[in-house]
């Protein structure tokens, strides 16, 4: 604080940047001890089972990407371990970086070569 009493703009800054961090590990805490009692300590893409110290390798994941929805039935949350949950996340980066079209889909091919062009062809002459 400073002389006057009132607190500087950095102070501020700092106090609500550390509510916003505390508000956000109670948010996460709540939904992922309920998400650890509602399914089994499993990933679901990889099978993976998870307990003891490795427990803390399986993360909630929001199949909607909003951390803001938690129904308490955690129907939109799955279970993934953290290799999991870090590719489930980079699929979407490279959907944006790629764009809407899915490899293969709609796209010329990068290239012209055609090595079973003539083949047909071949194949009926060599009857």
């Amino acid at each position: 604080m400073s002389q006057d009493g009132t607190q500087t703009e950095t102070e501020r800054q700092k106090k609500i940047i550390a509510d916003v961090r505390r508000n956000k590990e109670l948010r996460e805490k709540t939904y992922r001890e309920r998400a650890l009692k509602l399914f089994p300590h499993v990933c679901a893409k990889c099978g993976r089972e998870f307990s003891g110290k490795k427990l803390k390798e399986l993360t909630v994941h929001h199949r909607d990407h909003d951390h803001d929805n938690n129904p308490a039935d955690g129907s939109n949350w799955e279970l993934l371990c953290i290799y999991c949950h870090d590719n489930e996340h980079s699929r979407n980066l490279d959907a944006e970086w790629y764009g809407s079209e899915a490899p293969g889909g709609g796209h010329e091919p990068a290239s012209s070569h055609k090595p079973f062009g003539g083949l047909a062809t071949l194949l009926k002459n060599k009857k």
